[in-house]
């Protein structure tokens, strides 16, 4: 898999590339210090994906991430910013990730990992896995009032007897709705893992087997991983990867 780096800090760019050096079958391809240095390097190099930094001279990375979707097969790109008031508008930019500097290396492991579900791009314009849903979106009444998540930014739905737990990239809410119900709704958008849970697949990091057997499922952006029943774990393996390369062996 082939990476390209973009960030104006030189000691930035040397420490993604050493914790890359670590991932096997990935391999830096070429480096820029701006946006519009970046866009030559990625034309050149065509790479699967792009650590892109946000604040730039010349062109910042969001720019950049736009210019990228006129590609007929763009790489996917995976944000690295100090500064976290931007990850509303990386994700609309159909950004894998938004990783927060100082990056450590297994949220970048996490990252890349997703960035290989397809080998290509994962920018909306570019696969159908993103073909729009029904629905762009879901509404929750809360006690300030009624809240409207968009479908890109909602993690997972938990089911728990008559309501649903939306978990988001900005909270949670409560739904009086079926999962049944949302399953169609949001198709394509989101897998079912569980008889109580539909997952975003967009934000799915890995597949692991905890010391009882039981398969979890880890998601981007939170810490506590999701039951994985039996009957949906074929689904889930094959939405991970057709090897199953990131599924862990009994009692690790």
């Amino acid at each position: 898999m082939k990476l390209v780096i973009v960030d104006d800090e030189h000691l930035a760019r040397e420490r993604l590339c050493q914790m890359v050096a670590h991932f096997p079958g990935w391999e830096v391809v070429g480096q820029a210090e701006n946006g519009r240095k970046a866009l030559e390097v990625i034309e050149a190099t065509e790479p699967d994906v792009v650590l892109l930094d946000i604040r730039m001279g010349e062109m910042d990375g969001l720019k950049v991430a736009r210019a990228l979707t006129e590609h007929d097969t763009p790489p996917a790109v995976i944000f690295t910013t100090a500064f976290a008031e931007h990850a509303l508008t990386a994700f609309e930019s159909q950004a894998v990730a938004y990783l927060l500097k100082p990056i450590r290396e297994e949220k970048l492991r996490e990252a890349l990992q997703r960035a290989r579900r397809p080998s290509r791009a994962q920018l909306e314009v570019a696969t159908d896995q993103f073909t729009e849903p029904k629905r762009t979106h879901i509404v929750a009444s809360t006690r300030t009032g009624l809240v409207r998540v968009p479908a890109r930014d909602i993690l997972y739905f938990l089911a728990d007897q008559k309501y649903v737990t939306v978990f988001h990239l900005h909270g949670q809410v409560l739904i009086e709705e079926s999962l049944r119900q949302l399953e169609v709704d949001f198709e394509p958008w989101f897998l079912r893992v569980h008889r109580k849970a539909l997952v975003a697949t967009r934000y799915i990091a890995r597949l692991e087997r905890n010391d009882s057997g039981q398969h979890e499922l880890y998601l981007l952006h939170t810490d506590e991983p999701l039951p994985v029943s039996r009957r949906r774990l074929s689904d889930v393996r094959r939405m991970i990867s057709e090897d199953n390369q990131h599924v862990e062996p009994p009692g690790k």
